[in-house]
């Protein structure tokens, strides 16, 4: 079965299309991106600004008709923090299905949590032993731990790259450092207090993180670059990214784009991930995180995959739209 997955992110509209087939991986057909910025359009009360209702709509239209004629048969399509925590989030998934047809669906954010452990576990297989997962996205931080093929615990903080760039550092670098220490406790004293059962848990055996943020991260640390392939060995070594937040605190914007892997669409919060990322390492005791290829996209796949091979146990974990060809054109329903 050909399935595609619309990820709806606080920067973008991801599509991935990928064949399913019971006893293999995804094996993927096509990846289609579009600009949404739903975070840095978000004002203070969270509603979400007109010019970014009207990318996020001409996002949507693309994927679909992407979809369409690559010969999707079902398409997945679903919204992160950005727009399920928005203050018009009716009005704008409403907006969306009558412009388009495509009905937005939402996963909570522990959700996320276990399907993005899923995909991490099935990368690296039961050798992983007891495993640590971390993803930062735009408006949360999620992390889950367990021995099995789902976790044991799933937890979803505040703890976004965007969203802490809006609230607590200043919109032009540089950053002073009694400001990044300030964020830096901040973070400490959430994951603290949240991750207390993680901590009491053993030692993680591998702990994993996946992400654009971790992977550019990484990248600006020394790791492969993203053409040396995903079975490349990549990891974020906590001593190297502790040396390279005061330099991120120093430069502005146009210059943190030009540094080893650090897109220029997300240069704005990278300071902020950083912190986020060393927090995590320091309050769990971590020396290094793996980077996974793999996230919540192929989850869903996985998790499809796994309906597939042994049918319904369970609910799935969003619906899927069946698309028939041409369905995607203007003027036409999905479904």
């Amino acid at each position: 079965m050909r399935l595609g997955v619309l990820d709806i992110g606080s920067n973008s509209a991801h599509l991935r299309i990928a064949d399913l087939e019971p006893g293999h991986p995804p094996l993927p057909v096509r990846s289609v991106k579009s600009p949404v910025r739903l975070a840095e359009a978000t004002d203070r009360h969270g509603v979400i600004g007109r010019p970014a209702v009207g990318r996020l709509i001409a996002a949507v239209r693309e994927a679909a008709a992407a979809a369409a004629a690559l010969g999707v048969a079902e398409l997945v399509p679903f919204a992160t923090s950005a727009l399920r925590d928005a203050a018009n989030r009716a009005d704008v998934t409403a907006e969306v299905r009558a412009a388009t047809g495509v009905e937005l669906g939402f996963l909570t954010g522990e959700r996320e949590a276990r399907l993005t452990f899923l995909a991490a576990r099935c990368w690296y297989g039961w050798s992983a032993g007891p495993m640590l997962l971390a993803d930062i996205g735009g408006g949360s931080l999620e992390l889950a731990y367990g021995t099995g093929r789902e976790p044991d615990i799933a937890l979803s903080l505040p703890l976004g790259a965007g969203r802490l760039t809006r609230h607590h550092l200043p919109p032009r670098p540089p950053v002073r450092k009694r400001v990044r220490r300030a964020l830096a406790a901040h973070v400490r004293s959430v994951l603290t207090e949240a991750t207390a059962g993680i901590a009491a848990r053993p030692a993680p055996v591998r702990a994993v993180a996946t992400s654009k943020t971790f992977t550019q991260l990484a990248r600006l640390c020394g790791a492969p670059k993203a053409k040396a392939g995903p079975f490349r060995e990549r990891r974020l070594d906590r001593r190297d990214l502790h040396r390279w937040i005061p330099r991120l605190a120093k430069l502005p914007d146009g210059e943190r784009a030009r540094l080893r892997g650090v897109k220029a669409s997300r240069a704005h919060q990278i300071l902020a991930g950083a912190i986020v990322a060393e927090g995590v390492m320091d309050v769990l005791g971590l020396d290094r995180l793996d980077i996974c290829p793999w996230a919540l996209r192929e989850g869903i796949m996985l998790d499809r995959l796994g309906e597939l091979a042994e049918g319904p146990r369970r609910p799935p974990a969003l619906a899927a739209l069946p698309l028939r060809s041409g369905a995607a054109a203007p003027g036409l329903r999905i479904g």
